[in-house]
């Protein structure tokens, strides 16, 4: 199979024996399909069991399944290996398993002792947790553990390990982007180039593996986030999908920021979901209410004064009787959003799941306003979302602003 197959020279180390490999960079670097690539030869060369991981896998379909059965196909070992529903297995017994890591028990993860080689996709989003219960879990004789990922930032369990002070022995640790894949598509070629002119500040994390931006005096903490983030949220009791359409829909024009979060029987405020989109008025409630279905929401939040009779006019023609309620803006966005930005910090709200594009956006957003391109529609339909979730503690935080006491964190 060998003979059939090319990989980008930097990922060659991957078919050597080492303990951990961990390869970071940007979009376009080849990372996944080398990865890929990589263990399906050398689940042919020998029976071996493979799992790959992530931190929150809600169903086979979050996981690298999919781009391992492509894979399987492009090189023609259909018929080595058998793809069902939930894993794959090749002709000598060796076998790839697909789970999220977030969502279980100590004991679970025990389970995985006879792992030869684990892969960590998108290990940017992987927890401490995880990865103090997983590492000494892949303990049989010559095991691997493999990890790539898009930084996000130092702090982030991944880039403590392997790129601090002290990472660990026997590990190839490689940075890898777009110019270390031969195969670089046309296509991505043309996107980095419109994102090196329109998107500069966000240019080096997209493309070259930079930490993700974010802004000095930015009211929302990565770290925070990430500390409270989690994998399957609690029972509801309340479910919002929250609106924020842009004022056009032309080429260029904003997102119609749509974000669906709940309140939990825990009385604790949740992130389920970001479903924005670009595109007409017909497609953002058409995707709302998609998203008001599958979550079994209790209303669509939209605001009165961006547009508010339009915005019901278009929820009501896709879906006459649908819920609605409406708020009204009578301060700026980044003022509105200081008292929700207080919740996150009070340990009220975690995310359920990883939501890069909301959370590049928070990370933005600064008492004086937002510091990124364009308008934090995400941000605002979060915000909405929260402040009908949480009324009154919204409403008192919003009052501690106005009167910030000396020393505290609103200062």
């Amino acid at each position: 199979m060998l003979e059939r197959v090319q990989i980008p020279e930097p990922f060659t180390d991957l078919m050597q024996p080492h303990r951990y490999k961990a390869f970071y960079g940007g979009r376009g670097s080849g990372k996944s399909h080398s990865f890929a690539t990589s263990l399906l030869l050398l689940a042919g060369q020998r029976k071996i069991r493979i799992l790959c991981c992530r931190e929150v896998q809600r169903s086979i379909k979050d996981s690298v399944k999919q781009l391992l059965d492509d894979k399987i196909d492009d090189l023609g070992l259909g018929a080595f290996f058998t793809s069902t529903r939930d894993n794959i297995t090749g002709t000598n017994g060796s076998q790839f398993i697909f789970s999220g890591l977030g969502n279980l028990t100590a004991d679970q993860i025990k389970s995985y002792e006879k792992i030869d080689l684990c892969w960590i996709e998108e290990a940017q989003t992987i927890s401490s947790r995880s990865i103090e219960i997983l590492i000494p879990t892949i303990r049989t004789p010559g095991s691997e553990i493999w990890a790539s990922w898009n930084p996000r930032h130092q702090s982030d369990p991944i880039d403590q390990r392997f790129r601090g002070m002290n990472p660990p022995d026997d590990a190839i640790i490689r940075e890898v982007n777009y110019d270390d894949n031969p195969f670089f598509p046309d296509e991505l070629t043309a996107e980095m180039a419109h994102d090196r002119e329109n998107n500069p500040g966000r240019f080096g994390h997209i493309w070259l593996g930079a930490y993700e931006p974010q802004a000095i005096g930015a009211i929302w903490d990565r770290q925070n986030i990430h500390d409270h983030r989690i994998a399957d949220p609690p029972e509801m009791g309340r479910v919002l999908v929250s609106v924020d359409p842009a004022v056009s829909s032309e080429a260029g024009a904003d997102e119609h920021g749509i974000i669906v979060a709940g309140l939990g029987d825990d009385r604790r405020g949740y992130v389920l979901d970001d479903v924005t989109c670009k595109g007409p008025p017909q497609k953002w409630a058409g995707r709302a209410i998609a998203a008001y279905d599958l979550h079994d929401a209790d209303a669509i939040v939209i605001e009165r004064n961006q547009g508010g009779d339009m915005c019901r006019h278009t929820l009501r023609t896709v879906r006459p009787n649908i819920k609605i309620v409406e708020v009204t803006a009578t301060r700026g966005k980044h003022v509105r959003a200081e008292p929700v930005s207080a919740l996150y910090h009070l340990g009220q709200i975690s995310h359920a799941g990883s939501f890069p594009e909301l959370e590049a956006q928070m990370c933005l957003m600064t008492a004086g306003g937002y510091e990124g391109k364009g308008s934090p529609d995400r941000v605002d339909a979060l915000v909405w979302a929260f402040t009908e979730l949480f009324p009154k503690l919204v409403k008192k935080t919003a009052k501690r602003h106005e009167r910030p006491r000396p020393g505290t964190w609103m200062n």
